[in-house]
């Protein structure tokens, strides 16, 4: 696994198209990513019939009114249904994810989706932002036993630590457990990103820290790179003009190959902790520093004063550090200007 797990979100950007799911696992796969996420969900088991949907999914599957998925539709209930994949579907994503050397996993949103995902073997569980309220599924999830990461939209810090205890509880092993930063905002504005709340995940439960990206554009995920995000998720879609309600704040295949050659340039640039001369500066040492110089002529016996000496270029002689040792010092033979001072 490279540092960075890049995340390639598909979610619901498929549109219940299997081929257009298959397009975006290949346009996921062209990117560089490291895997590919679905959401999975039996949609009466999710929300109540009269649910409202959140303000983002009216606005973005009400841009077209000739489509299903218009303003007619009043609930949340009646959206998921025409989003979500039968559970049937998965097991074909899946096996086409493996002939591409891709992993396939996904969310699910109920305990029947979760069962089959753990079913299928996919190799790591995700638990939305939704679900980290959710006693009965925190425990299904944690008691598999398996890498988990889990998004941490809406929750407070007292939140997140309750959710860990239970997974802990019923099996996780706490170094199996990744957790994510995030704001459930579509798209999610700079000022409400929050960047450094990662790095107060990290030092307060000693997990391993990401973020799943919900702005417009590459730069915040990118930075989260440089601040030791483990895993960077981000949405991608064919068209983000499509139909749909995560289709706005998703990447289109060449902005997400962008974003991921630059996290991989990032995780190459951090190196270690190490600060020392790399090799390729190594030549340059003696090239731009100082050496003690005779600023002007210098007689033998002469006292060297900060008059007639001269720290200059290059540093192949006695480093300018050894200045205070050498005023006040006589001459032990003649220096012409710009020689080497010698004691």
């Amino acid at each position: 696994m490279k540092p960075c797990f890049v995340i390639a979100e598909i979610g619901v950007n498929h549109n219940c198209d299997l081929e257009i799911a298959k397009k975006l696992i290949d346009a996921a796969c062209e990117c560089g990513a490291d895997a590919v996420k679905f959401q999975s969900a039996i949609p009466e088991l999710v929300v109540t019939a009269d649910a409202p949907m959140a303000r983002y999914q009216r606005d973005n599957i009400g841009r077209n009114h000739n489509t299903n998925l218009g303003q007619n539709k009043k609930s949340q209930l009646e959206m998921i249904q025409e989003v979500m994949f039968p559970l049937e579907t998965f097991e074909a994503l899946k096996n086409f994810c493996t002939g591409k050397k891709m992993v396939f996993f996904a969310t699910a949103f109920d305990l029947t989706s979760l069962q089959l995902l753990e079913n299928l073997g996919q190799p790591i569980h995700k638990i939305p932002s939704g679900e980290i309220t959710n006693l009965p599924y925190l425990r299904q999830i944690g008691g598999y036993k398996k890498p988990l990461i889990m998004s941490t939209g809406m929750a407070t810090m007292e939140e997140i630590g309750v959710a860990v205890d239970v997974l802990e509880l019923a099996g996780m092993k706490r170094e199996d457990l990744t957790v994510l930063h995030c704001n459930t905002a579509y798209p999610t504005s700079m000022r409400d990103v929050n960047l450094r709340a990662m790095h107060s995940i990290k030092e307060k439960f000693s997990v391993k820290v990401g973020y799943s990206d919900h702005t417009i554009g590459s730069e915040v995920a990118i930075a989260a790179t440089a601040l030791g995000a483990a895993v960077i998720e981000k949405h991608i879609t064919l068209d983000k003009n499509d139909i749909g309600p995560d289709h706005a704040a998703s990447m289109e295949p060449s902005e997400f190959k962008e974003m991921i050659e630059a996290i991989r340039k990032v995780e190459i640039a951090m190196g270690s902790s190490t600060k020392a001369p790399s090799a390729s500066e190594l030549e340059n040492i003696q090239i731009v520093r100082r050496s003690l110089v005779a600023a002007v002529y210098i007689k033998k016996g002469e006292v060297f004063t900060e008059s007639n000496l001269i720290a200059k270029r290059p540093g192949t002689g006695l480093t300018a550090m050894k200045w205070d040792e050498v005023i006040g010092r006589r001459a032990k033979r003649d220096f012409l200007k710009d020689e080497f001072i010698e004691l």
